[in-house]
């Protein structure tokens, strides 16, 4: 059998709707067959684009396009440093893009190489926010319509963003919060909300690592009567130290990862049975090859997954997300983002959503393609996130 090899890289930037996304198309030596991967790090995506370019393309060049571990574990480490997000997201592009031609070649979707369907579909989670807490209440309740039984809730935002901030004078430029009057603000919330609409749903909140690690524990026990589904990211990657004291002193669940990108983060927590969910961005992580790993590791422990979801992961990113969810035994839920009609034109194929659930198209690979004519009419903005300059009312940078 001749070797299908490696003939050709190339990163697509496009951004149908506003946000930044990469993707790769690794193109092989049998003609008309391809695969596509996600490398999407919305905030420096030229600089993964470099890395593809001209790093991981000289170096992929020529090479068994079906020795996908090798591929991934050698590349990792070619640049002896390792385990940063850029690198990770990089990586991720092309062995996402490898799953798919091997589904490709084999004519399977991916999900039946990992071993095969645990369920026809994966439970969804929406985000519902609100000025206030009848406005969460109304949008929860429309979701709710729609057949969507696990909601996130926010309140104004992250961490205090549409509260009254007052600031010295001269305060640099930046988006204010006020992280104290976030927390007292979402238990308010969530008594609301249960007492209007009972147990039935399943109820999300996202920290999103606004808080100081002593109002975590705090936020964590007053939840605890409202019974979270989860609670996510209360902290940041810096400050793990602080799970023992959450999980010591609340039942509250913990959904933790969006900002993980080395195994040395979450290995303690999953081991120490510190956290209920894994939520990580799988491109910043390097890709399925390790995700399927991570699914392992957590099934061993008693965690279930919840990977990250939004608007800055490709239609290419979420179907991997969902062949993951479709064969991964501890399962927990998908965040949700949902796909324009625009979005859906320049990448055919996206997963659907329906009552609930997302399912996919069970075309071979990850069953997504990409329209590059029409994508190329959507470019990328080469601008920094306002958002991500987040200040305290004092003017304190603060990590976001």
């Amino acid at each position: 059998m001749e070797t299908l090899t490696i003939r050709d890289v190339k990163t697509i930037l496009t951004a149908p709707e506003g946000i930044n996304l990469v993707v790769v198309k690794i193109e092989t030596s049998e003609p008309g067959l391809y695969g596509l991967g996600c490398a999407t790090f919305t905030q420096r995506y030229l600089t993964v684009a470099n890395a593809i370019e001209e790093y991981l393309k000289p170096f992929l060049i020529g090479k068994d396009a079906h020795r996908i571990e090798d591929l991934w574990q050698t590349a990792m480490v070619s640049s002896y440093w390792r385990n940063g997000p850029v690198l990770n997201n990089a990586l991720s592009g092309v062995d996402m893009a490898l799953w798919d031609i091997k589904g490709k070649a084999t004519g399977l979707p991916v999900y039946q190489l990992l071993g095969g369907k645990c369920r026809e579909a994966a439970a969804v989670y929406r985000h519902a926010d609100g000025r206030d807490e009848q406005e969460v209440e109304d949008n929860v309740r429309k979701f709710m319509e729609q057949g969507v039984r696990y909601i996130r809730c926010q309140m104004g935002g992250y961490g205090g963003k549409g509260a009254l901030v007052h600031s010295p004078e001269n305060a640099l430029p930046g988006v204010y919060y006020d992280p104290d009057a976030y927390a007292r603000g979402i238990p308010r919330l969530f008594d609301h909300l249960r007492h209007k609409l009972g147990f039935g749903p399943e109820l999300l909140h996202d920290i999103h690592e606004r808080v100081s690690p002593i109002e975590a524990v705090r936020l964590a026990k007053q939840l605890e009567p409202y019974r979270l589904f989860f609670l996510e990211d209360p902290l940041p990657p810096e400050q793990l130290d602080w799970f023992g004291m959450i999980r010591s002193q609340s039942a509250t669940p913990l959904a933790m990862g969006e900002l993980f990108t080395h195994p040395r983060e979450w290995t303690p927590l999953i081991a120490g049975a510190l956290i209920d969910f894994i939520r990580v961005h799988i491109s910043a992580i390097g890709g399925l090859t390790p995700a399927k790993k991570l699914a392992a590791l957590c099934e061993a422990f008693g965690v279930r997954t919840a990977w990250h979801g939004p608007g800055d992961v490709s239609p290419v990113g979420h179907a991997a997300n969902l062949h993951l969810d479709l064969c991964t035994p501890n399962f927990g839920v998908q965040e949700w983002y949902g796909f324009s009609d625009t979005i859906r034109e320049v990448f055919p194929g996206c997963p659907e959503l329906r009552n609930g659930y997302a399912y996919l198209n069970d075309k071979p690979g990850l069953g997504i393609e990409l329209d590059e004519t029409l994508a190329a009419k959507f470019p990328c903005t080469n601008r920094l996130p306002e958002w991500t300059l987040a200040r305290t009312p004092d003017g304190t940078w603060a990590r976001p």
